[in-house]
């Protein structure tokens, strides 16, 4: 309902409206999703379901069939782990059904629900006419765990107008300048920004575990957190000095804009958004090297950019380098930048999702299949 996956659905909405397809989402009320889809022209349904499976799963497809009928949809495109669950309950291949998983459910957990995630997406491809991927590698970890998929890989895209920054050597003393929280903060002084939901995915406990060897190195160093989530007190209890918490930011521009290094240290992803808007500001990015992660930066910035996920000494090292080299900075920025632009643009992203949505209409061939299992 928050963050990139909302993101990415009401950029689908947008563009989708715009050809004119008749677009409808079936979303939890009264969160952001539901707003931003209303307003980009969709037709919002409240589907009153919860994060994680459990005794409410039974209604909650019950519920989402009822809508798929009253609705009447050409195509069902089912969003991340939980809504793919019920909506491929609930239509059973009778839809053409387009999965995007936005990160595989079993990375998520461990043990026994690992175990049972990974036999579910085994079995519930059957009624995938096609996973769609970010990104190369969640394609490939997919494909490695033994989901017999029809797969497509399209990768992440951002608004390159909204994110359009600088040429990426302009000091980001003006984004400060604007931001309450930094108006204290002198210019010179080294600013990190990590922007995501404060949970165990996106690793802001690695960050904070690391961030005393980063300030060893660079006493004046500071780190914003920006962003809200069910970690938040635990995260606030384990923070060394010099750690700033932001908040939720609908539009994280100017958290990009001031910042000299945007750093992500996520434990598992498909291909994360904010990097992607960091660098379309102009900014190097520090991201863990998980699914999507070196995909997303330009060739040659790996060295400095990716390190191994879970691994605080690895993460402090190269932020520390960032930190610690201006002109490293500027280049890696100016690179970003270009780099973005030429490959990250949303337009591209949502012409090729109805592009798909064509493909699948206009197929001869059956839209799912029943297999063996393995």
């Amino acid at each position: 309902m928050e963050g990139g996956v909302a993101r990415v659905v009401t950029d689908l909405v947008r563009a989708q409206v715009a050809e004119g397809f008749r677009t409808v989402v079936a979303c939890p009320p009264g969160g952001v999703l539901a707003a931003d889809a209303a307003e980009a022209g969709a037709r919002v349904h409240p589907w009153p379901a919860v994060r994680a499976p459990g005794p409410r799963l039974a209604g909650e497809v019950l519920t989402a069939a009822r809508l798929i009928r009253r609705t009447e949809p050409h195509v069902v495109h089912a969003h991340s782990a939980k809504a793919g669950l019920a909506a491929r309950l609930a239509v059973r291949g009778r839809v053409p059904t387009v999965f995007q998983p936005h990160a595989w459910s079993f990375e998520a957990v461990e043990g026994r629900a690992a175990a049972l995630a990974l036999k579910w997406e085994r079995y519930g491809t059957r009624w995938s006419t096609r996973t769609l991927c970010v990104s190369e590698t969640e394609r490939r970890v997919g494909e490695q765990a033994g989901i017999a998929a029809r797969w497509s890989v399209i990768r992440n895209g951002v608004d390159l107008q909204h994110f359009a920054g600088d040429d990426g050597t302009a000091r980001p003393a003006a984004a400060r300048a604007v931001l309450p929280m930094l108006k204290r903060i002198p210019p010179e002084v080294p600013l990190v920004v990590c922007v995501g939901r404060l949970c165990r995915q996106k690793g802001q406990d690695i960050l904070l575990t690391a961030w005393p060897q980063v300030t060893a190195a660079v006493p004046d160093a500071r780190l914003v957190l920006v962003g809200d989530g069910p970690d938040r007190e635990e995260l606030i209890r384990l923070t060394p000095p010099g750690v700033l918490f932001a908040g939720a930011s609908r539009d994280p521009r100017q958290w990009y804009r001031a910042a000299d290094v945007v750093v992500l240290p996520s434990r598992w992803e498909g291909m994360a958004l904010a990097p992607l808007e960091a660098m379309a500001c102009g900014r190097p990015v520090v991201l863990s090297d998980v699914s999507g992660a070196g995909e997303s930066l330009p060739p040659g910035h790996e060295a400095f950019g990716l390190v191994p996920a879970d691994d605080p000494p690895a993460l402090a090292a190269a932020l520390t380098v960032l930190l610690t080299n201006r002109a490293l900075r500027d280049r890696l920025g100016r690179t970003a930048r270009d780099h973005t632009r030429a490959t990250c643009d949303v337009r591209q992203t949502t012409a090729a999702v109805s592009g798909l949505y064509q493909e699948l209409l206009n197929s001869p061939q059956p839209m799912t299949r029943k297999r063996t299992e393995r």
